[in-house]
């Protein structure tokens, strides 16, 4: 996994191929990949060493290749760690959320039922961005993109990299 990490951190954020790798763990180091390319406000840290966390809301389709991504891996002093959440009013810390819900209504509803703090969101159902969420995975021919909405992620008080943006679909 360390060596994917690697090579997906020398090569190119956008349009990575979703064939070497099982789609989960690319977009598992596309997660911990968001965690160099957004900053997050100290104020969204309890303290200096408090977990930086990565939640799944609903079905996880990671499984254990999320958690092996980021292990022993730190956010400036935080170290990352991975929480599941079964329903979206469980989520109480969390600073990358991953929603798996692949029904638009079911995301616009989720994204609506979150608290506005820093906390970045991560989806895949087709109007995820366009409906409030941050950044969107998709997949065409064959390789996985992003789609960014920058106003929520500036309205979220995170700042978005200029190379994350560059690879990215932009939607408002």
């Amino acid at each position: 996994m360390r060596v994917l990490i690697a090579w997906l951190l020398i090569g190119s954020l956008g349009g990575v191929s979703a064939q070497p790798a099982p789609e989960w763990s690319v977009k598992a180091v596309f997660i911990y990949n968001f965690t160099r390319f957004v900053e997050w406000p100290e104020m969204a840290f309890a303290g200096p060493d408090s977990p930086f966390i990565i939640g799944i809301v609903g079905a996880d389709p990671f499984g254990p290749v999320l958690p092996e991504a980021v292990a022993g891996e730190k956010v400036g002093t935080h170290p990352i760690r991975v929480q599941r959440f079964q329903q979206i009013a469980d989520v109480k810390d969390c600073h990358l959320l991953y929603i798996s819900a692949k029904e638009p209504e079911k995301a616009r509803e989720m994204l609506a039922a979150i608290p506005r703090r820093p906390m970045l969101t991560v989806g895949e159902s087709p109007t995820f961005a366009r409906q409030g969420g941050m950044i969107r995975f998709l997949t065409m021919n064959n390789k996985i993109r992003l789609e960014v909405n920058p106003t929520t992620v500036r309205a979220a008080q995170l700042d978005i990299s200029s190379k994350l943006l560059q690879v990215a679909q932009i939607v408002d």
